[in-house]
């Protein structure tokens, strides 16, 4: 889909009335989810979204709607996450810095809404363009600020751009929070030292060591990464939370299937939304009419970057 909404759209039909698809799994990003949504619900196609966004849009919420579903937590679960985790630590100051696409500004929205029922102030808040290689003046007008902790909200080398720009900020820094579309090789790769102490919300699958044995995913996790491993894809694909959401797509599709008993549109849509405890990778997963998703904060884990690897936050 080149990341383009347009693209993905065009695709999509190619899908639908080309090749006569069942379903769809996909797209990954917010603004292509949004840009499909609408044509697959008007074509009654089930659709397994791997976006982690929920931007509002007119008409309401990314959803529920009627035939799309999603894989990754919605952006309100990890906004609670991260709350959950600030409050914790007395944090109730904070800075946000987010990217100017749907992504970014659905985690605003949910930031913003969400932040005076855990008794949190945001004091600053900046914007960037998403394909732009500096937020240095960004950085430095929210530390200006003096939050507590500044939370950057977006998906790509965007947010190892900005772990760099605060890094390099001088005096006293906030923690750095990153959302829930960061944990992977990639963020520590390209933010390099600056990565060091960021902390973000993330699936189980970026923790696998801590899982005690009786956690029902355990074993999932395990053998899903071997099979990553075993079938080459680590080499191609470092591993990340988005190899998950794709992987738990693929796992929803089939006990849909399943359950459905049949190969057919509607009867699918019924029985994903039917679904419950399917045991998946990023979560346990239980949908229902008003909760095309399934996922609950219990899904997520805070994690912290220590000696260039993922960790549980303490």
């Amino acid at each position: 889909t080149e990341s383009s909404p347009d693209v993905a759209l065009r695709q999509a039909r190619q899908l639908v009335e080309g090749d006569k698809v069942l379903a769809i799994i996909g797209p990954t990003s917010t603004g292509e989810g949004l840009a499909v949504k609408k044509y697959t619900e008007e074509k009654h196609v089930p659709v397994i979204m791997t976006v982690g966004g929920d931007a509002v849009v007119a008409g309401g919420k990314f959803g529920p709607y009627d035939w799309t579903f999603k894989a990754p937590q919605r952006t309100a679960t990890a906004v609670a996450k991260i709350y959950d985790y600030l409050k914790g630590k007395n944090i109730s100051k904070i800075a946000v810095l987010s990217s100017k696409d749907a992504f970014g500004q659905d985690g605003l929205t949910e930031l913003k809404d969400n932040a005076a029922k855990y008794g949190i102030e945001i004091i600053a808040e900046e914007t960037f363009d998403p394909k732009g290689t500096d937020f240095s003046a960004q950085a430095f007008k929210l530390q200006a600020a003096k939050p507590q902790a500044a939370v950057v909200w977006t998906i790509g080398p965007a947010g190892s751009i900005a772990a760099k720009n605060f890094a390099a900020l001088p005096g006293e820094r906030p923690l750095l929070v990153q959302c829930h579309g960061q944990p992977g090789p990639s963020y520590l790769d390209l933010a390099g030292e600056a990565a060091g102490g960021t902390v973000m919300p993330g699936t189980k699958l970026m923790a696998p060591e801590s899982l005690p044995d009786e956690d029902p995913q355990k074993i999932v996790i395990e053998a899903f990464i071997k099979a990553y491993k075993d079938n080459g894809i680590q080499e191609k694909f470092p591993l990340n939370t988005h190899s998950g959401y794709a992987y738990d797509a693929l796992t929803l599709l089939r006990a849909g299937l399943e359950k459905a008993g049949k190969a057919e549109p509607e009867a699918l849509r019924a029985a994903l939304e039917k679904l419950e405890r399917v045991v998946g990778v990023s979560g346990v997963y239980t949908m229902s009419s008003q909760d095309h998703n399934g996922l609950g904060q219990d899904s997520m884990v805070m994690l912290i970057v220590d000696s260039n690897r993922y960790k549980l936050a303490p």
